[in-house]
């Protein structure tokens, strides 16, 4: 089994998602009390939020750059990064590192084209949604990608950070998102990405007939095959 180093807490809530998910899966495939080799460097989510919100993302980047080669100095066989936001950092991680950095967004886009959809909503934070760093990644493997207006941006986004990254699960919340869901549905968009690692924390498959993919799912369960491909 390979050892998988997470750089968590970005916030916490989903990064015990992580966790869990990702032993759940390596117990799934090899049974008995098997659990997952991790390695994991957890980050005070105030000090990156503050460093998002004034747009140092080169210094934010950086930080994490720094964490992913400690991670593969102690042993970690890839960096899977647990927020769908920071893989902004991803260029800079990847000129530190020598190990396999598995991209939230690449797992994602195979999961949507291998169930034959190429027009996806995006949510998640305003820099996900508006930002080409994260929308490029897919579009690049043929998705074509829509996002809400300005207001349901901002909307979507402070759900996020005033609420989900405090673990607060609102239902005028919850229906809101699902108000978007539908307009993008309507507006031609064939599945929904949750683009924000919390957002799985709001809304669930049961809550909508349009299809949902998570994030978080997806990426754990694709560090769970790599961990696991000599394995089985």
């Amino acid at each position: 089994m390979k050892t998988i180093g997470i750089l968590g807490g970005m916030s916490w809530h989903s990064t015990e998602l992580y966790y869990k998910l990702i032993n759940e899966g390596v117990q799934q495939k090899l049974g008995g009390l098997h659990s997952a080799s991790i390695l994991m460097a957890s980050v005070d989510f105030a000090d990156m939020e503050e460093l998002q919100r004034n747009n140092e993302w080169e210094k934010a980047s950086q930080i994490l750059a720094n964490l992913a080669l400690k991670l593969q100095q102690a042993g970690a066989d890839c960096i899977v990064i647990a927020t769908n936001t920071m893989h902004i950092s991803v260029p800079l991680i990847e000129q530190s590192i020598s190990i396999p950095l598995l991209h939230i967004a690449d797992a994602t886009a195979d999961a949507i084209l291998n169930r034959g959809y190429t027009t996806t909503g995006l949510l998640g934070t305003r820099f996900t949604m508006q930002m080409d760093y994260y929308r490029e990644r897919l579009i690049n493997k043929g998705i074509r990608v829509l996002i809400p207006d300005e207001s349901g941006c901002q909307q979507v986004n402070d759900i996020i950070y005033n609420e989900l990254c405090y673990g607060d699960i609102r239902e005028h919340s919850r229906q809101a998102y699902l108000q978007i869901i539908d307009d993008l549905h309507s507006k031609g968009a064939e599945c929904i990405i949750e683009g924000c690692t919390e957002i799985t924390l709001l809304v669930k498959q049961e809550d909508t007939p349009v299809k949902l993919f998570d994030t978080t799912a997806i990426h754990a369960q694709a560090a769970v095959g790599f961990a696991l491909q000599d394995d089985y």
